[in-house]
């Protein structure tokens, strides 16, 4: 996986604890993402229904 040298192993414990870190932010960017694109999805869609349901009422 990687191929570093570590002092100690207080080192490589941390240099994978970081790395792991990494990944989970990247993880957690990902889906905030998602969300927001999915809260999107649902505002549009509330907008549509409720102007659909303006042009009911009114005809």
């Amino acid at each position: 996986m990687f191929n570093c040298y570590f002092k100690s192993s207080k080192e490589k414990k941390s240099f994978y604890q970081h790395k792991k870190l990494e990944m989970l932010n990247y993880i957690k960017d990902s889906l905030e993402r998602k969300i927001a694109s999915v809260t999107a999805s649902i505002e549009v869609l509330e907008n549509q229904i409720s102007r659909n349901n303006e042009v009911e009422v009114t005809n």
